[in-house]
């Protein structure tokens, strides 16, 4: 054998394969650290209060039957996923479910990204040291390492209609159409600026960190289409998935009904170009297109008067 052969196999036998960790969720006293105010705010809302009502539900034996065995919809990974935050103390522990969806339900698991999030320029930085510069480019690095910011607005959409939309792509569409065969809700008239600036609003911002502020009409409006987006998209993917007809079903009739929504926008390309094709391309180009638009005077009669 010659020379660069021998090394090869050597480096081969020698060398190690490298496994990198998959982000994972820490839980929401991690989040609390610097975020108590959200903390009390998710405290008294219907996701904290799951963890322990949604198995008592009467309905909760059939629907968990439904989708395989086990006596714990926490063990049960289907209805873990959506029902539970399962998080871990450290890579080298075992998950569990020791919460109702939480922080990082909506803003991606923390393992991946908390560093970086933390980290405003240096070893005892604050907030208040942080430089433009700086902060744009924190932002980004936490986003390739998995955070959903409270300001993509689009993608914290698509997390909500992945279970409240029950489109979610890493469960298998038939495992749906059993689930609701089960009798397990299925709300297509679920809207996002309803749930999402009622008992879970939590804007802290400066320059008044103490106040839950509430968006401006203009802020409504663009959201509202936002949430509309994001269930046509996952709708009209999870509908092309389906197997089950009463599912099929459920997904056109929130597609349909996202389609109207979005049709009051006569004067945006971007709203036609998406509807003639839905895709998640087309909904950021949406998105992006809406971000500084007052659509209030279009959309302020579709808006909802009370929130959950």
């Amino acid at each position: 054998m010659n020379t660069f052969k021998q090394i090869s196999v050597l480096c081969l036998i020698v060398l190690p394969v490298i496994v990198f960790a998959q982000p994972y969720a820490e839980g929401p006293k991690k989040c609390k650290e610097c975020h108590e105010a959200e903390y009390d705010v998710w405290k008294g809302s219907e996701h904290f209060k799951a963890y322990k009502a949604v198995q008592k539900k009467p309905e909760a034996k059939e629907i968990l039957k439904a989708v395989g065995t086990g006596k714990s919809m926490k063990k049960n990974k289907v209805c873990a996923t959506c029902h539970f935050t399962m998080f871990k103390k450290s890579a080298d522990k075992p998950t569990k479910a020791k919460a109702g969806p939480s922080c990082e339900s909506c803003h991606g698991p923390s393992s991946g990204y908390l560093e970086t999030h933390n980290d405003y320029g240096g070893k005892n930085a604050k907030a208040a040291d942080e430089t433009p510069v700086h902060k744009e480019q924190r932002h980004a690095d936490a986003i390739k390492a998995g955070m959903i910011w409270s300001f993509m607005h689009y993608d914290i959409a698509m997390n909500c209609m992945s279970c409240h939309g029950l489109a979610r792509s890493d469960i298998d569409a038939e495992v749906f159409g059993k689930l609701m065969a089960a009798k397990h809700p299925a709300n297509d008239k679920f809207e996002f600026v309803e749930y999402s600036q009622g008992s879970v609003r939590h804007r802290y911002y400066p320059p008044d960190e103490t106040k839950n502020a509430k968006m401006s009409n203009s802020e409504l409006a663009r959201l509202f289409i936002i949430g509309q987006v994001a269930k046509l998209v996952s709708a009209y993917a999870a509908e092309k998935v389906g197997t089950d007809d009463a599912y099929k079903a459920f997904q056109k009739k929130r597609a349909d009904d996202a389609r109207t929504s979005l049709s009051v926008l006569t004067n945006i390309p971007e709203v036609q170009a998406l509807l003639d094709a839905p895709s998640d391309s087309a909904a950021r180009k949406l998105a992006d297109a809406i971000k500084d638009k007052d659509l209030s005077a279009e959309v302020g009669s579709m808006l909802p008067t009370t929130y959950k």
